[in-house]
């Protein structure tokens, strides 16, 4: 958790982006806070999942300052309508997508062996209704705090939460 502050910390001080806000076109101000903000935001954020809501609430704020920059709107302004404008999803969302993407690539042999050996699909010991809908086996784990963040078992029950649809998927592309 500490490293999340570390990271925290980081993220923030790109705000500094905003002096030289006015000389700069809608594009190169999207550019910018990709290049010091949103990555930044993104990287390893699958490690962050079931992390404390303070933690993203501050990683949040940042994403939301970055939002509201590259938008030029006021800091009073709704965040929603200008983070759907930039077709950008909310931290606890984004963070979700990475686990899931990981899930997507693990089961596509598409990831490193060693997380597609986390990832194990679920075999009825009978014939049940579930077993077309591509499911993933949940492991049981002893303590809730830190075992329900761990990739082994974050993924399989977010993976079973998601359309059938989007679980065939072709390609990483259209997943």
């Amino acid at each position: 958790i500490l490293i999340g502050d570390r990271r925290v910390e980081r993220s923030d001080k790109a705000r500094n982006i905003g002096v030289i806000r006015m000389y700069l076109t809608f594009e190169s101000k999207k550019t910018l806070v990709h290049a010091y903000v949103t990555c930044r935001l993104d990287y390893c954020n699958s490690l962050l999942f079931g992390s404390p809501d303070y933690i993203i609430q501050k990683l949040q704020r940042v994403q939301n300052c970055a939002a509201r920059l590259v938008a030029g709107q006021p800091r009073a302004a709704h965040i929603r309508p200008v983070l759907k404008e930039l077709h950008w999803l909310p931290v606890e969302q984004r963070i979700t997508f990475k686990v899931l993407l990981l899930t997507f690539k693990a089961l596509n042999n598409l990831a490193p062996p060693y997380l597609s050996q986390l990832i194990v699909p679920y075999n009825p010991t009978r014939n049940l209704r579930s077993a077309g809908k591509h499911l993933l086996e949940v492991p049981n784990v002893r303590l809730k705090s830190y075992g329900d963040r761990a990739f082994s078992v974050a993924a399989p029950k977010q993976w079973n939460d998601i359309p059938l649809d989007i679980k065939l998927s072709g390609s990483v592309d259209v997943f």
